[in-house]
């Protein structure tokens, strides 16, 4: 991968990761934070994974792959949280 282009792909991340925080921040609700977290911790893998792809290290792959496990396991259980809220 070029470097020009890694750079740019680096930067578009960093932009949404930027959009996501203030979404994180300045969320009216909990369900959006949530999903602004969610989308914070999609956007921390994809950069792992970048960084594994230009640097040619696979350890980076791992990491991205286990953050995205717990990522996941997090929305799920904000979710269940969020709906069992609503029931009371």
């Amino acid at each position: 991968m070029s470097g020009g282009f890694a750079w740019a792909l680096l930067a578009l991340l960093g932009a949404a990761a930027l959009l996501a925080f203030v979404r994180l921040v300045l969320g009216p609700s909990l369900p959006d934070r949530v999903v602004a977290l969610d989308l914070l911790a999609a956007v921390g893998v994809a950069m792992m994974a970048l960084a594994g792809i230009v640097d040619g290290q696979p350890a980076y792959l791992d990491v991205a792959l286990g953050l995205a496990l717990i990522s996941f396991v997090g929305t799920v259980a904000f979710a269940r949280y969020i709906e069992a809220r609503g029931r009371r």
